[in-house]
Formats: C-alpha cells, sequence, structure tokens
C-alpha cells in the first residue's frame, strides 16, 4: 500500500509541474532573439565524492516554457528539484552566450536534509542583431 501512496505522490508532483510548465511564459516571447539553447547537467552529491554522470538538456526554444525545473535525481527524495529559472533567465536577458550555475536541492531524505547539488553549464546561441 505504501508504493502506491508514493506512486500517487509522484503523479501529483509531475501533474504540479506540468501545470507551472503550462502557465508559464513561453522562452521564445520573454527573449525572441534567442535560438538555441543547450545544457550540461551534471549532480553530486555532498555526501559522497561520486557523481552522477553529466547529461546533455536541449531546449527547444519554440515551445519551452521560462521555466528551468530540474528534478533531484535520488529518488528518494521527497519534495526536491532545482529551480534554476532565475539565474538562466538573468542571463538569457544579458544574451550571454555561455553561463554556469549550481543549486543545492531543497528536499529531504527521511529526516536528514537532501545534500545533492546541481552543476550546469549552459551554451545559448542568439540572432545576430
Amino acid at each position: 500500500m505504501q508504493r502506491f501512496g508514493k506512486q500517487s505522490a509522484a503523479a501529483q508532483r509531475a501533474a504540479d509541474r506540468r501545470e507551472r510548465e503550462n502557465s508559464a511564459p513561453r522562452l521564445s516571447r520573454e527573449v525572441p532573439e534567442l535560438l538555441s539553447l543547450r545544457f550540461e547537467i551534471e549532480e553530486k552529491s555532498a555526501a559522497s565524492s561520486v557523481s552522477q554522470p553529466k547529461y546533455i538538456r536541449r531546449i527547444v526554444v519554440a515551445n519551452a516554457p521560462a521555466l528551468f525545473l530540474i528534478p533531484c535525481g535520488d529518488p528518494n527524495c521527497a519534495d526536491g528539484g532545482h529551480d534554476v529559472t532565475f539565474a538562466v533567465m538573468q542571463a538569457l536577458h544579458a544574451h550571454r552566450t555561455g553561463f554556469a550555475g549550481a543549486d543545492d536541492c531543497v528536499g529531504s531524505l527521511g529526516t536528514a536534509a537532501c545534500s545533492r547539488v546541481l552543476h550546469f553549464d549552459a551554451v545559448a546561441e542568439y540572432q545576430a542583431s
């Protein structure tokens, strides 16, 4: 029965995330000069020297929300994740072609705080003015 509750909570979090994405302004409207955006993402645990493999996330600028929420990589993390929207949008509004950032997970693992830290490197391409 507990497993059902976890699935239900996960489904609710996914639905909430979709609702936030659907109600967010579109990236193409917020930064009309943006042609492409790519992230290299790596997540590490402060408690361990082992990191997750880096992965690349390409953003479909024409359809993407101006919202950058990245779920925590620990499947046991409750209410965690990384919201890097402010840092990303600040860089995009400044037309930066390369930028990086980090974000601590705000979730919990039982009674302890989640210790995962997300690091990203981004590359953006803009229309010539």
